[in-house]
């Protein structure tokens, strides 16, 4: 007796994704608003270069801790109270912001992001996870880093253009405005999973879990998963490297400021098609092949950006785009679908996911600048960057062995 055929796809799914989309793009906004403000806020507030550095990078050192108890929090609450949490914390962390008068209050209204962050971020691949397979989980997860990258790029194209003319100058207001993006988001997406068939998705969910390795020590204790967290620190540590450095780089090659930001905004642009195209291509049969040829790609970008220049120097940066947009969506497309994850646990694999990115999204900035200060220059760090690439190679290798 043949077996059933299965359910055909929900159409509620593409409203889902919408919803998700929506919170993904008010996470980004949120995240790269207080950038194009640094000289007011730290005028106005007597902060010194070094609190504002503070400032800008604590709310990953939240993230980092945050991750893995949101992720357990999400797998039992459901996505739909944890992304609302998520989207409604990243709203009062924008008023909170706006509201800051010294250092600590703005190191605070800032950290306060990292806690809500993590349900965004976990909880958006387990939306995909139980609305799409096959090739639509590909795109759907391209489509909310999509959204994200619409967040950053508006944020720092029109804040202190347009975003200061509508305040009249003020960066208080302005940065409360970002809180009130999200708080829509939270309250749009309240709506959207409220609905019956968002309920009864969520439920269905819950029923069919149970069958494989849920938790944390039970998860690390399995080798394809430390091989994929490994991969993910190294994935990180290479994007936030390069992206946080890539304008000072092209400028100490000689180019003037604006062109250099010019020249750095390239891979945004490509990476936004790339995560169109590339995550919709992984499916299992070639996942780890298109895993090969962007840390292939992983390891030329840095050279070409060292010794290029012009058309070599733009193919490195198109190579650079291609990994930003693809290469973090499909290692955790890779660990969500390992057979012995339990589907009901994706939140929990998601937060062991972005804690092991989010280390080296700290660690990546951090080396490169130190390298700089101990040896002049970025040769060192950017020589490194391509032997991590290489790396990587040999963990995917590892991660093949493991899988068979």
């Amino acid at each position: 007796m043949s077996a059933p055929a299965p359910a055909p796809p929900h159409p509620y799914r593409w409203a889902m994704l919408a919803g998700v989309c929506f919170v993904y793009f008010s996470f980004g906004a949120t995240t790269a608003a207080i950038a194009p403000l640094v000289g007011r806020i730290t005028e106005e507030l007597a902060l010194t270069h070094t609190q504002m550095g503070s400032v800008l990078g604590a709310w990953q050192l939240a993230f980092i801790g945050a991750a893995i108890p949101c992720g357990k929090l999400i797998d039992r609450i459901g996505v739909r109270r944890g992304l609302a949490v998520g989207a409604l914390v990243i709203a009062l962390s924008g008023v909170l912001r706006g509201l800051a008068t010294d250092y600590v209050s703005l190191l605070l209204a800032v950290a306060v992001f990292g806690i809500g962050g993590p349900f965004v971020s976990v909880g958006v691949p387990k939306v995909i996870g139980q609305w799409f397979t096959g090739r639509e989980r590909g795109l759907a997860m391209g489509l909310t880093m999509v959204g994200n990258s619409f967040g950053l790029i508006g944020a720092l194209s029109l804040t202190s253009g347009v975003g200061l003319a509508v305040t009249g100058g003020d960066w208080r207001t302005l940065l409360m405005a970002y809180g009130g993006i999200a708080l829509l988001a939270a309250l749009v997406w309240t709506v959207i999973g409220g609905r019956r068939a968002a309920r009864a998705a969520e439920a269905a969910a819950g029923a069919q879990a149970g069958h494989g390795t849920g938790g944390v020590r039970a998860l690390l204790a399995l080798p394809s998963v430390r091989t994929v967290l490994m991969i993910a620190v190294g994935a990180f540590l290479f994007g936030h490297s390069l992206s946080n450095w890539l304008p000072e780089i092209l400028r100490t090659g000689g180019m003037d400021a604006a062109t250099a930001g010019y020249w750095a905004s390239l891979p945004i642009a490509i990476g936004i098609g790339a995560a169109l195209v590339f995550p919709r291509l992984a499916v299992p049969a070639r996942r780890l092949a298109i895993l090969a040829g962007l840390f292939l790609a992983q390891i030329a970008t840095p050279l070409l950006i060292l010794w290029g220049d012009g058309a070599v120097l733009a193919c490195g940066l198109v190579l650079q785009g291609l990994v930003r947009g693809a290469l973090s969506t499909i290692v955790l497309l890779v660990m969500m679908e390992l057979r012995e994850v339990d589907p009901q646990r994706i939140g929990t694999v998601g937060g062991m996911y972005f804690t092991a990115g989010e280390i080296g999204g700290v660690l990546g900035p951090l080396s490169l600048g130190l390298l700089r200060d101990l040896i002049g220059g970025f040769t060192a760090g950017l020589i490194g960057l391509a032997l991590l690439a290489a790396w990587q190679l040999f963990l995917l290798a590892r991660l093949r062995s493991a899988l068979r």
